[in-house]
């Protein structure tokens, strides 16, 4: 879409405002509010933001101001203010494209993909939860009659729900993004919206929207929407898994209707490289302290965990990293509410392109209860295991060329340095728990 093109749609539609927006780090949206007035310069010159207040971008109080460029190729009217519309755009410093622009990142990712041929098509099921903060400041489920211990599906329980649920159905069949199915999943006010894939950069786009979306909505009702991946220790945590499939054109690559899977070699090798870089992979997909409060074998209230554990891959098996939900595609299992889109997809692409160049075999699926599995039944399966703290899946992270050269080498320096700092915050602070365990007795 060009300029010329943004301003009959702005016309056409009454847009008055544009919400110029970008992401950091984390992949918490930012943005300004650009008056239609104003179009031509944003449009060219980008809206200012100063890079250092923006949360982490790689700067100092003393570097010179970003410009956001936005790309009208991801102009959304904003549903609930049909005089507003959103827009993606791509950090630039001092007129060049700035390395910690994570959509930029994306972008370079995207081109080694294109020169191949391949186009990186992704589908994305992200979960959330409601809650509502008690009178202490504790966050709590905020339905206080979903209490079942096996809520997913529940009729009655969703019913409770529809006027929300519905809302946001509308808002995005309003932008087009093709909604096709919501439900209460595993744990007590856990819900999850599925729609329509597309290229990668377009999922990322609408799933940093959906992100900030629900919040605006669950706001709007007095309650807190979270992705957080684990926000209470016994109900089943907030996971993002990914769908992927590479295309050449209109030709899935990664179909091949006469195999079992339904996979081609190239899905399999994609799929090996995944495997390879799964713990170099987790410090991307899984970002934060709590992403791995997520990934534990022991069940919650719900009865199962839902997450992965291993590096391993099956059918249609939800103990499992990396799932085969049908023919022609793959599920990554372990990505996060916490995971920043752009930089996931960067790294999930990445790993699985060196799987096809280097043509890795992903071993033999698996079809067992890998929760049931005793230690000893899985080392003499071959099967590894994912990361079980931040600290340790930034070690793995890294030792990986692959995944910090699909970062950049400045962006991954730093990245890897955020995420140190976090963990030795944690690490060093006292917990509620360690208070109630160890102050009675010591």
């Amino acid at each position: 879409m060009n300029l010329d093109q943004v301003k009959a749609l702005a016309n056409e539609q009454g847009i008055e405002f544009f919400l110029c927006s970008f992401v950091e780090m984390g992949g918490a949206p930012k943005a300004k509010v650009v008056p239609v007035s104003n179009l031509d310069e944003m449009a060219t010159e980008g809206a200012g933001f100063a890079g250092f207040a923006a949360g982490e971008m790689g700067q100092g109080p003393h570097d010179p101001d970003m410009a956001n460029i936005p790309d009208f190729r991801s102009l959304t009217r904003v549903p609930w203010r049909d005089n507003m519309a959103w827009v993606a755009g791509n950090i630039q410093v001092e007129g060049e494209p700035f390395n910690f622009c994570p959509r930029t990142i994306l972008q370079r990712q995207l081109e080694k993909a294109d020169a191949l041929g391949y186009t990186f098509n992704v589908g994305v099921e992200p979960e959330f939860m409601l809650l509502h903060a008690d009178e202490d400041g504790t966050y709590r489920p905020y339905d206080k009659l979903d209490v079942l211990g096996k809520p997913c599906y529940d009729l009655l329980t969703l019913n409770r729900n529809l006027d929300l649920m519905t809302t946001l159905i509308n808002h995005m069949l309003a932008m087009g993004w093709g909604p096709y199915a919501n439900d209460h999943e595993d744990a007590n006010c856990q819900f999850e919206i599925n729609w329509h894939y597309s290229d990668a950069l377009t999922t990322s786009d609408r799933h940093t929207f959906f992100k900030w979306m629900i919040k605006v909505v669950a706001e709007e009702r007095g309650l807190r929407a979270t992705t957080m991946p684990k926000p209470l220790s016994h109900l089943t945590g907030n996971g993002a898994h990914f769908h992927m499939s590479l295309w050449e054109g209109d030709r899935n690559i990664f179909l091949n209707e006469d195999d079992e899977n339904g996979l081609s070699r190239e899905a399999y090798w994609f799929m090996g490289g995944i495997l390879d870089h799964a713990k170099a992979l987790a410090g991307v997909t899984n970002p934060i302290v709590n992403s791995y409060k997520r990934l534990v074998r022991s069940a919650p209230d719900s009865g199962a965990s839902w997450a992965p554990v291993y590096v391993s891959y099956g059918a249609s098996n939800r103990t499992q990293m990396v799932r085969i939900p049908g023919p022609g595609r793959i599920e990554n299992r372990t990505v996060d509410g916490a995971a920043n889109p752009y930089l996931a997809c960067s790294a999930l692409l990445a790993a699985g392109l060196d799987g096809i160049e280097k043509k890795k075999d992903p071993g033999s699926r698996n079809d067992e209860n890998l929760y049931e599995l005793s230690a000893a039944e899985l080392a003499d399966r071959g099967i590894d295991y994912l990361p079980s703290t931040l600290k340790e899946a930034m070690d793995h992270l890294e030792a990986d060329d692959v995944i910090l050269g699909a970062l950049g080498e400045e962006y991954a320096e730093t990245y890897l340095a955020v995420k140190r700092e976090e963990w030795r915050q944690y690490h060093q602070s006292v917990s509620a728990w360690e208070m109630d365990t160890y102050l009675p007795v010591y």
